[in-house]
């Protein structure tokens, strides 16, 4: 079994059999994005139910979305459907995703010893890729013209004090944590933290998991544990949220 990734030998066998016949589906182009649910398996499927429970818990909460670690995105483009499903017409609940787009840019020893500088990167200029999709999402929900998202490239602990200082007006309502690492993660919840308000969501991808104890730590470090219930969801082992 692959430690990092969770999955048997034989499970990633066969969701390779399933790619396969992805790529090489009967069925037209013209229908195939509205089949993908052909394509995704329980686990995924759950985490996208989990994403929504999460995002109906912030729709009376004002304020914006940040998540803390976007890879290939898919988050991004899911809050940015719920938006548009939801409250198509709350402009204001802007969407912004922080990431070096390159991987981990440094390991403390609060990490552990399973992670290396780099992981976790994507493919060369992806950002560029992954604004074309979060745009076409901002297209197909009213007032398109209004640009909803951001994707901020660089490391964390530099570039969140620098967003906050060309946004001043900011407030949180929902923060994803994705960063799995030590550092990112707590400079961003020292930063966010006095721009949450009563009700706001934060959620965190890998607290309480000895693969990246760091986030566990960051999380600490910052907020009184005993002054929190940490929920989670039945549809997902690993993630769980704050309410502020």
């Amino acid at each position: 079994m692959n430690t990092l990734v969770g999955s048997t030998e034989n499970e990633i066998k066969i969701r390779k059999e399933l790619l396969d016949k992805l790529k090489n589906t009967p069925i037209p182009e013209n229908e195939l994005l509205s089949n993908l649910g052909l394509f995704i398996n329980r686990q995924s499927l759950s985490r996208i139910i989990f994403l929504n429970e999460i995002y109906k818990k912030i729709l009376n909460i004002h304020g914006v979305i940040m998540e803390f670690g976007v890879r290939w995105g898919q988050n991004l483009a899911l809050f940015s459907s719920f938006r548009g499903m939801y409250e198509p017409y709350n402009y204001n609940r802007k969407i912004i995703g922080f990431d070096t787009f390159s991987g981990f840019p440094t390991i403390h020893k609060n990490d552990g010893d399973l992670l290396k500088v780099g992981d976790y990167s994507v493919t060369e200029s992806y950002e560029s890729y992954l604004e074309y999709i979060l745009n076409y999402h901002q297209m197909e929900s009213p007032i398109p013209h209004k640009k909803k998202f951001e994707l901020v490239k660089g490391d964390a602990t530099e570039t969140i004090d620098e967003y906050l200082g060309r946004h001043p007006e900011t407030i949180v309502a929902l923060a994803y944590f994705d960063f799995d690492i030590y550092l990112p993660t707590k400079k961003c919840l020292q930063s966010i933290k006095p721009r949450l308000s009563k009700g706001s969501v934060i959620v965190f991808d890998e607290l309480n998991c000895p693969e990246f104890p760091g986030e566990t730590q960051a999380f600490l470090e910052v907020f009184d544990l005993n002054q929190y219930s940490l929920q989670r969801s039945s549809l997902n082992p690993l993630i769980s949220y704050i309410i502020f």
